[in-house]
């Protein structure tokens, strides 16, 4: 048996804004596996323990390029500690600098990209400067590039905190637009259940079952009751399975949106700042009294 310690338990209450004992039992039960207690978390409790996974920690923007004709472009999420940071104008400026090198050069990784000259050195050299003068880190996190088979879209949200990027084969500017603010709002997991991970299908179904079983249904309905759950979810996390946000009779799947109009979607990048990163908060008790203890 895994020793339960306050730091487990703190752990998995940040994450899932379960109660305290909930999470100690929870990990108990789990023998210490964190997110085996979120999945037993989710069953007792239902999917608000969830939360953690769209909370956005980290600071930045999204800068995204695209060319005239709509069929190359680029987007790229840059990192900052704070808020204050990421409307500098200086760096926003060196955001969309780097979306336009990405396009242009079509470089293989992040550090491929540092290498790339720009305006007064190397992608690297600017960014350092740019953390001299500002006082504050800066990161390059991840990019995406797409040669389009149709004409490009995007959307960017939020003071650039949310941008889509998409590959709109057929339809018209119109509708390329409304494709990219229904994916900033609904945030899809992926363009249909082909690309839906392995690993959380199976960790809905197990839910399914386990939560259907607590209810005290049949075993031989539980097969099925997890299949109507794994396709509810597909529903909601896949693109062409959600409701068009614009839906006049709130019925319209963006499936048959794209069908009406004659037009599919190759592919899409969505970048939310921050996504998955978790950032250390600051305890100001904790450091005053520091601070008064090294003084003493």
């Amino acid at each position: 048996m895994a020793q339960i310690t306050a730091a487990m338990v703190k752990e998995l209450r940040e994450k899932t804004d379960a109660p305290m004992m909930e999470c100690k039992k929870a990990l108990a039960e789990a023998d210490g596996d964190t997110s085996k207690a979120e999945e037993i978390l989710r069953v007792k409790l239902g999917n608000k323990v969830s939360k953690a996974a769209s909370r956005v920690a980290a600071e930045g923007v999204v800068a995204i390029d695209i060319d005239d004709d709509g069929k190359l472009g680029a987007i790229v999420e840059v990192n900052s500690e704070t808020d204050f940071v990421a409307k500098n104008a200086d760096f926003l400026q060196f955001a969309s600098e780097l979306a336009r090198l990405v396009a242009a050069n079509a470089p293989a990784n992040v550090e491929a990209l540092a290498s790339l000259p720009i305006s007064g050195g190397t992608v690297e050299a600017t960014r350092m400067a740019l953390i001299g003068k500002i006082g504050e880190n800066i990161s390059i996190r991840r990019f995406a590039r797409i040669e389009a088979k149709g004409r490009l879209a995007s959307y960017v949200h939020g003071g650039s905190k949310i941008g889509v990027l998409v590959d709109l084969v057929g339809g018209n500017d119109d509708l390329g637009k409304d494709v990219a603010m229904h994916i900033a709002a609904s945030k899809p997991k992926s363009l249909d259940a082909s690309g839906v991970p392995a690993d959380l299908l199976d960790t809905e179904r197990r839910i399914a079952v386990e939560k259907a079983r607590e209810a005290g249904k049949p075993e031989a309905m539980l097969d099925k009751i997890a299949d109507g759950t794994v396709q509810k979810y597909l529903r909601e996390v896949t693109l062409l399975g959600q409701v068009f946000i614009k839906a006049a009779d709130g019925k319209q799947t963006m499936e048959q949106l794209l069908q009406a109009s004659g037009a599919r979607v190759e592919k899409f990048v969505l970048y939310v700042v921050g996504e998955g990163i978790e950032k250390k908060q600051a305890d100001f008790a904790a450091e005053v009294a520091a601070m008064a203890t090294a003084r003493a």
